[in-house]
């Protein structure tokens, strides 16, 4: 019977921690430039050139804002290396999906597939083609604000066209990401070596009394956290592709050790190049700040801002997209969505199901276009579920200790993360109550319902509902199950 018992442990674990079949495999093609490329080219999107005002409006002052950016990258960083060792314990794609999965069960795995296939990751994609789509029109329209069909004409088919390129192929759509990374390290590079120019030229001035007139309160903090949090998340996508990835219990670590402090001391250097040229009032009465230090040092060359911001964009936009799939094509594949997501092309060898369906719910988005509505609904269930899959990696410390951990970090840094995340999630909700928040937990919360009539009971009049709908898009995309799919 111990024998029995240990036998059964032994494949429990292979179960984890062995890779898929080769014929069930999607194609490992991301090594580890590619990897930190989606990590850098992810979190710098959008969120640099739009944060860095409502971070100071929280702040009020210079010193503390530029705390606040450092300390955002911490806490992105420790919430990585969490990450890190989930990612090499459960060597499985879609993030935190398999490990709520082994930490908690269904249910709550159920609930964070659900959240990030209608909020999460359709509302991110949204909202960083929105801002890709003012950033690119602004030139047009020189001294006011794009016309919003034309801004949102273009998000549209910002959407088409990455949707289309990470459908097509994986190495189409890698490739995408490192030449739009490159182009965004190259504007970040110019306002940087701008900034520290003009820094050894004397223009020190806004940085006296940096912490002067500072009025800090814990809403305020959690706020200005909120905003500057946007702006570095992405850290844990690498994680949603594990099973693409070239030597994962190698490359994962170090893409996170390499990509977060880039981008961490990036966004350092370019708050500080900002306030060069800027005041603290000045900064915050920009229209939009990355434009505004262009217009001042740049000049007559400024149009190269908006230009490489539009790159930028578009460059996390194709990683967020990237990433999002695998998502709901692991849902799929355990059974907690439609079947038909979950299966690959026979051309391709890519989950363009999966992709596409991301792309079509981040067009609908796209119709209201409020995008400081979609950032609270995002940044409320993103944190809710980082915080829950950090605390599922404490429960595993107990419950699955037979598991092998190639990366092993201290106690102290997950029961930190998840009390960071639980202030993250309560604190705007106590600072500034919104009826948003209320109607993202009931939307999140009915996901239980579709979970027990597809899922736990699989009533027979939900299949007949569900099965001729996979039949008809597998014959129309040319779509197979992954243990169909050609080598």
């Amino acid at each position: 019977m111990e024998e029995t018992s240990l036998r059964k442990r032994r494949e429990d674990q292979k179960s984890i921690q062995s890779n898929e079949p080769k014929t069930t495999s999607l194609q490992k093609e991301v090594g580890l430039f590619s990897g930190i490329c989606i990590i850098v080219g992810t979190i710098i999107g959008s969120g640099i050139f739009i944060s860095p005002k409502s971070v100071l409006s929280n702040t009020e002052a210079v010193g503390p804002c530029l705390i606040i950016w450092a300390a955002c990258g911490i806490l992105a960083t420790l919430g990585a290396l969490c990450f890190a060792e989930l990612g090499t314990m459960i060597a499985k794609s879609g993030g935190e999906y398999p490990y709520l999965m082994e930490a908690f069960g269904p249910i709550p795995a159920y609930l964070f597939s659900w959240t990030s296939l209608f909020i999460i990751k359709p509302s991110s994609f949204a909202i960083i083609c929105l801002s890709f789509a003012e950033y690119a029109s602004a030139p047009f329209y020189a001294g006011c604000k794009p016309p919003e069909a034309v801004v949102k004409c273009l998000a549209a088919a910002a959407i088409l066209i990455i949707t289309t390129v990470n459908a097509l192929s994986v190495r189409l759509g890698s490739y995408v990401q490192n030449v739009f990374t490159a182009a965004k390290l190259v504007i970040v590079a110019v306002i940087i070596v701008s900034g520290l120019v003009l820094l050894a030229q004397g223009n020190t001035k806004n940085f006296e009394n940096s912490f002067e007139g500072s009025q800090l309160s814990v809403g305020a903090i959690s706020l200005a956290f909120y905003n500057g949090l946007w702006a570095y998340d992405g850290w844990n996508q690498l994680n949603y592709i594990t099973e693409e990835l070239k030597n994962p219990f190698r490359n994962l670590p170090l893409a996170i050790i390499i990509g977060i402090p880039l981008v961490t001391g990036c966004y350092i250097l370019m708050n500080v190049s900002y306030f060069t040229v800027m005041t603290a009032t000045e900064l915050l009465q920009s229209q939009a700040v990355a434009v505004t230090f262009g217009d001042r040092v740049l000049y007559p060359a400024s149009w190269v801002i908006p230009l490489f911001v539009a790159f930028s964009t578009i460059g996390a936009a194709n990683g967020s997209c990237f990433t999002a799939g695998r998502l709901v094509y692991v849902a799929g594949r355990e059974g907690h969505m439609l079947k038909v997501l979950s299966y690959i092309s026979v051309k391709r060898l890519t989950p363009a199901p999966a992709i596409i369906f991301i792309g079509i719910i981040a067009l609908i988005y796209i119709i209201p276009g409020d995008i400081n509505s979609l950032v609270n609904y995002f940044s409320f269930a993103a944190w809710m579920f980082y915080g829950m899959t950090v605390l599922g990696l404490i429960v595993m410390r107990f419950t699955r200790k037979e598991l092998e951990r190639p990366i092993r970090v201290p106690i102290f840094i997950p029961i930190l993360v998840t009390l960071i995340s639980v202030f993250l999630v309560l604190a705007p909700i106590i600072s500034k109550p919104e009826m948003e928040y209320l109607y993202c937990m009931l939307f999140i919360l009915s996901g239980t319902i579709f979970y027990f009539l597809f899922v736990h009971y699989k009533f027979g009049w939900a299949q007949k509902i569900s099965k001729p709908i996979t039949m008809h898009l597998q014959m129309l995309m040319e779509v197979v199950p992954a243990e169909e799919a050609p080598e």
